[in-house]
């Protein structure tokens, strides 16, 4: 047989090792030999090899044994137990407020830290934390947005975004140990593949992985499981429990040593009725379901155990199909156990042997049963599809992955042991301002994306990797603090046009930071106080205008005998759209204002200060009412003797002197009245008060009658 057709293959299992011997011919394998040798002590544990020596002498006897028959072997394919494998769920988030919509490096940047968390985990739960945990695969479960599942994240924007993943981890122990328990045997690693991997690819093609299947490869220690859906392997788990579980209850229950028990177990599956010969002695003919209900507790155990994890894996639902293999799946009852708990019709679980992959033949003398399919599918997948190291080199330092998937520069990174989630700078400080008593926070600006070079040229994350790349990464930058003017932070600063004394004119708002009066191109600082207003009121309006109309608004000042007084009155009288108004008037756009100064005359201002200016008296001269008036008081300004109807100005210096209050005589009432004398008069005239004879300095009365009286000629 030539050397390069020839496959030789190993599944090193927890109770036994099988060595496997195919011949490839074009696109047909064909399996010439079969070999399985049990463990001579507990070598093995969980799928990991605890005793390299133990382990290879098993092997050195197997490889052995068949070169006597086939010639020298010096390369074997093998693969790493699936019950090594830890699968977790793992989810990261991220604050995405105020950020660029997410683009599929952010996704991807995303994704790989929930892996980083997986990753975490896991070496967190298991005991033998020194041990390195390669990544071999993950499947996003669910994308959320602010809280809620969404399909895809890409381009889209809210709070806060998150990703949760199921991720499968493989020890790198557990192939180094592998391939040191080869070498002492003599042997070296053709190609490495994993065991879930190697059963799933000889019963389930490519073409049937889009439905949702999920493979249990149930061995003496462990039970084997792997999801299919969508095209691919989504999840790997396992359970501690498998045929030995139930080989035990047979033991326990019918007195049988593990030998005994194990061949009991076996007969069950092809016969109704077995005999048994006990510890004791006795012989005992007894029937299947006799025996299934002795160990009835033990089936339902190792079937509600693989189920519940087929759910775990599968997201609480079931699967639509289950397919058993291993020498384990030839346990009485149990895919009937499986439907029952997963909820599935009785002929959606089934027991899959070697007949049912395409493109094989075997020898006669092979027993065709299910445990010969993952050694089978170990041969032809390291074949087909082998894993093979990676050495690249992250920053210079070297760093090996298995090529079990299509390795790419996020999974360089991971092996590195680089935090993703510490590649991005960090966004700038932000600032917290009140703007118009409202608690405003201006962001930082955003840190830069990493820098990622492979062979010196920019990479992603997604970029394909190969043996001996050089991949360079550089923490992207801090951001820094958004530099912002007030007029940045507000949409639109509102203006207030009004007509004011018959001018149009455009008042701005006022902005005011820290109490001071600034301007829309003033810098943001942290902590600032700003409040933007428009004028509302006529006071505001004219006080945005500065010192054109200030003086209209002091109040009314005059210095008197040297005194300074103050008068309630303004300046001037305010209308409002033609309607008298107070400084407090609201103001709104297209209002006119109309400023109209006030006239302030002696006797106003006599009135306000309840000066009285003159003193009167009213008196009858010949019947005829008259009102007499002297000066109470003199006003002057600079020397000038003012009139009651004299403006006085704000700001004026005058005297006031009071006048002597002597009563009125008759003379007074001459300069109130012109006296004309009759044409016939002759004679001089007399003065009369009250009819009675006077005199020009006779005091007066109020309501006296005063007459002048002339003698006329008589006429002839």
């Amino acid at each position: 047989m030539p050397e390069n057709n020839k496959i030789f293959a190993l599944d090193i299992g927890t109770r036994s090792v099988v060595g496997i011997i195919l011949e490839k011919s074009e696109d047909q394998y064909h399996v010439i030999d079969f070999l399985s040798k049990e463990h001579i002590e507990r070598s093995m544990l969980d799928g990991q090899i605890h005793d390299v020596e133990a382990v290879s002498k098993v092997i050195t006897n197997i490889k052995e044994e068949l070169e006597k028959k086939y010639g020298e072997l010096h390369k074997v394919c093998v693969a790493a137990a699936g019950r090594s494998l830890k699968t977790q769920v793992a989810k990261a988030t991220v604050e995405i407020q105020g950020k660029p919509i997410l683009k599929k490096q952010d996704i991807l940047h995303l994704e790989l830290s929930a892996i980083q968390n997986a990753q975490a985990i896991v070496a967190e739960n298991y005991s033998d934390k020194e041990h390195f945990y390669y990544c071999v695969g993950y499947s996003v479960l669910y994308y959320r947005l602010d809280g809620e599942e969404i399909g895809n994240l890409i381009d889209q924007q809210g709070n806060e975004a998150s990703v949760e993943i199921i991720a499968t981890f493989l020890p790198k122990v557990v192939v180094e140990s592998l391939i040191a328990a080869l070498t002492r045997s003599g042997l070296e690693m053709e190609a490495l593949t994993l065991e879930p991997i190697a059963a799933i690819n000889v019963l389930i093609p490519p073409s049937m992985r889009r439905l949702n299947v999920a493979l249990v490869d149930i061995g003496a220690g462990t039970s084997d499981i792997a999801l299919t859906n969508m095209g691919t392997i989504v999840a790997y788990g396992m359970v501690p429990v498998a045929g030995d579980e139930i080989t035990e209850a047979i033991s326990d229950q019918l007195l049988l040593d593990f030998p005994l028990a194990e061949k009991a177990k076996r007969e069950l599956y092809d016969h109704d009725v077995i005999t048994i010969t006990d510890i004791l002695g006795f012989e005992t003919e007894m029937s299947k379901e006799e025996i299934v209900q002795q160990i009835s507790p033990s089936l339902n155990h190792l079937a509600s155990s693989i189920s519940n994890e087929i759910l775990r894996l599968n997201n609480n639902q079931s699967p639509k199909a289950v397919m058993l293999v291993g020498g384990g799946s030839l346990t009485p009852e149990l895919p009937e156990k499986v439907a029952k708990y997963l909820q599935l019709p009785a002929n959606r679980v089934a027991i899959r042997g070697i007949d049912a992959i395409s493109s094989l033949t075997i020898e006669e003398h092979i027993h065709k049963g299910p445990e010969l399919v993952t050694p089978i599918g170990i041969a032809i997948a390291a074949h087909k599809t082998p894993v093979h190291y990676v050495s690249v080199y992250v920053n210079e330092q070297p760093v090996r992955l298995f090529e079990i998937k299509k390795l790419t520069v996020g999974d360089c990174l991971l092996a590195a042991g680089i935090k993703m989630n510490k590649l991005y700078g960090k966004p700038g400080m932000a600032k917290i301002i009140s703007l118009n008593t409202q608690a405003v926070t201006i962001p930082g600006k955003l840190g830069d994306a990493p820098t990622i070079l492979k062979n010196g040229n920019p990479s992603s994350l997604d970029d394909e990797v190969i043996n001996g790349d050089q991949i360079f990464i550089e923490k992207g930058k801090d951001g820094d603090q958004t530099e912002l003017q007030i007029k940045d932070l507000i949409d639109h600063l509102p203006s207030l046009k009004i007509t004011l004394n018959n001018k149009m004119v455009e008042i701005p708002s006022v902005i005011i930071c820290n109490e001071m009066k600034t301007t829309g191109e003033k810098m943001i600082e942290d902590r600032d106080n700003i409040v933007v207003n428009s004028p509302k009121t006529i006071e505001e309006v004219l006080l945005s205008l500065g010192f054109q109309f200030s003086h209209l608004l002091r109040p009314f000042q005059l210095t008197i005998n040297e005194v300074l007084y103050e008068f309630p009155i303004s300046g001037c009288t305010l209308y409002l759209n033609g309607e008298k108004a107070k400084m407090e008037g609201n103001v709104k756009t297209n209002d006119e204002i109309m400023i109209v100064e006030q006239e302030v005359t002696i006797e106003r201002f006599a009135e306000m200060r309840d000066i009285k200016l003159v003193y009167t008296i009213p008196v009858f001269f010949n019947d005829e009412k008259i009102i007499l008036s002297k000066k109470a008081v003199e006003v002057t300004r600079e020397g000038q003797i003012l009139t009651e109807s004299d403006l006085l100005f704000n700001g004026d210096k005058i005297n006031i002197i009071d006048k002597e209050n002597s009563p009125f005589i008759f003379q007074d009432l001459f300069s109130h009245i012109e006296i004309k004398m009759p044409s016939n008069a002759k004679g001089p005239y007399v003065l009369l008060k009250n009819d009675n004879h006077t005199t020009f300095y006779e005091t007066i009365a109020p309501g006296d009658h005063l007459k002048i009286v002339w003698p006329v000629a008589s006429e002839v």
